[in-house]
């Protein structure tokens, strides 16, 4: 199992993060990554309902901000928080996703990624 990771920008300025997530597609893989820690591409394409260029678009511009980094594992690309990524946009990004954890769109995302077929130990493993 050969794994390699693309690491992220060092550091991103506020307006940068800021305009990351003021998209809603980002904002909402950025949601389901801060909840559930790391997902692959294949997950985030189920649960958002949304083209597998189209999502990997949005993470490409998320991973240039510096607020996710990449992991490959074979075939698949899995996502999570940058290490890099400054405290108070961690902190920042954790208030607005349980504040709004129970509303739409980031609940029925979340409901369709909890009910993702093929996803033992909730991997991706197509």
């Amino acid at each position: 199992m050969s794994t390699a990771t693309i690491e992220p920008r060092t550091s991103s300025a506020p307006e940068e993060i800021f305009q990351a997530l003021a998209d809603s597609t980002r904002l909402r893989c950025l949601a389901l990554i801060e909840t559930h820690g790391e997902l692959c591409v294949c997950e985030l394409v189920h649960a958002l309902e949304l083209s597998q260029p189209k999502i990997s678009r949005h993470l490409k511009l998320l991973r240039e901000s510096g607020l996710v980094s990449d992991r490959r594992e074979r075939i698949w690309v899995h996502y999570r928080l940058a290490d890099t990524l400054p405290s108070w946009a961690r902190t920042t990004l954790h208030e607005v996703v349980a504040a709004h954890a129970h509303d739409a769109p980031f609940a029925d995302d979340a409901r369709r990624l909890a009910h993702m077929p093929d996803r033992p130990d909730g991997r991706c493993s197509n």
